[in-house]
């Protein structure tokens, strides 16, 4: 059976299981938040390329954003927009046509049975553990796994609730983040889901497919976080992705402790090991970086104080000192506002 076969299956599906909706709806639901920052790197540049808080001393934008959720019976919608650069382009390609806003998340979703349910649209990808939304992550400033990684899946995807221990999702997906696909329904995703313990879940996944860029390759990604204690906190992400065609793409592990000293207070370390991996015959490069940020909380706002030192022993990421002459190592220091409603 070919894949617009399989789509079509899946269409007539969503299309025959109207009849069993029934007239139980919720109310419109919105949310969203509101993000600004300062940032000042130590060497008087905007040194550290990652998405987010990249300006040097300046008071700067996140993004506005929005989020519409309604359900009525068994099927529901969710659609995110957001206005600004931390939504916009510095996660996703600016198009040609500039425009001013960026579509975070817009699909649809029906339960068929409380076990079973199928997804279709435009959704925040299923791989890694931090995401654009600032309300989100402990940290403001992104990893490098964030950073290289995929953003937005565009598909349809099906996932099956074993437990509450247990799920597996499985997708056909356009092109990473791109709204349509210019190689056609071209990868395959799956996510499962395990959480053995109370307070501990992991999630395995895979992706399979093109990049924006035309780049074809594999991504395997562990993304897990524990709740070791009431104030204690440890998350893991692992992943690696390879490029069919060069052997190029990434590696790399990032470990979240997190200590929280009242609901109020707390405190978290990022430390994390990336590796480019060489594309044909050039060798790999390393980079290290350590982010230590705090998140103090007052009502819908929190402010994020944060300090981060990156260290690349391979010179590729284009660290300069601030006379312009090239470093192994940067520093930067940022404190961002997020107001989550």
């Amino acid at each position: 059976m070919n894949l617009k076969s399989l789509l079509t299956i899946a269409s007539l599906s969503f299309a025959s299981a109207s009849f069993a909706q029934d007239s139980t709806s919720t109310p419109l639901q919105i949310s969203g938040s509101v993000d600004t920052y300062f940032k000042y790197d130590f060497a008087k540049t905007g040194n550290i390329g990652t998405s987010f808080a990249t300006d040097h001393n300046s008071v700067s934008l996140g993004m506005i954003d929005l989020a519409l959720k309604k359900t009525t019976g068994k099927a529901s919608f969710v659609g995110e927009l957001s206005f600004g650069p931390r939504g916009q382009y510095e996660t996703i390609p600016n198009g040609p046509d500039g425009n001013s806003f960026h579509i975070q998340n817009l699909y649809v979703n029906y339960a068929f049975t409380d076990k079973f349910s199928m997804t279709a649209g435009y959704m925040g990808t299923f791989v890694g553990y931090e995401v654009i939304s600032p309300v989100a992550n402990f940290n403001y400033s992104s990893s490098y796994l964030f950073y290289n990684g995929p953003f937005q899946n565009a598909g349809i995807k099906g996932t099956y609730a074993f437990s509450d221990k247990a799920s597996l999702m499985v997708g056909l997906f356009n092109d990473w983040n791109t709204y349509s696909a210019s190689n056609g329904v071209s990868a395959i995703g799956a996510q499962l889901m395990v959480a053995p313990v109370t307070g501990w879940s992991a999630y395995l996944n895979f992706l399979n497919g093109a990049d924006a860029l035309g780049a074809y390759g594999t991504v395997f990604d562990l993304t897990t976080g524990y709740q070791v204690t009431e104030a204690f906190k440890l998350g893991l992400n692992a992943a690696t992705y390879s490029v069919k065609n060069d052997g190029g793409g990434y590696s790399g592990v990032a470990l979240y402790p997190q200590y929280a000293f009242t609901p109020s207070v707390a405190l978290g370390l990022r430390g994390e090991y990336f590796t480019y991996k060489g594309a044909g015959t050039a060798p790999d490069a390393n980079v290290t970086s350590v982010t230590l940020s705090g998140n103090i909380k007052a009502g819908g706002l929190t402010f994020i104080p944060e300090v981060r030192f990156d260290n690349d022993k391979d010179f590729t990421q284009g660290f300069v000192k601030s006379n312009g002459l090239a470093t192994k190592s940067a520093a930067q220091f940022s404190l961002a506002a997020v107001y989550a409603f």
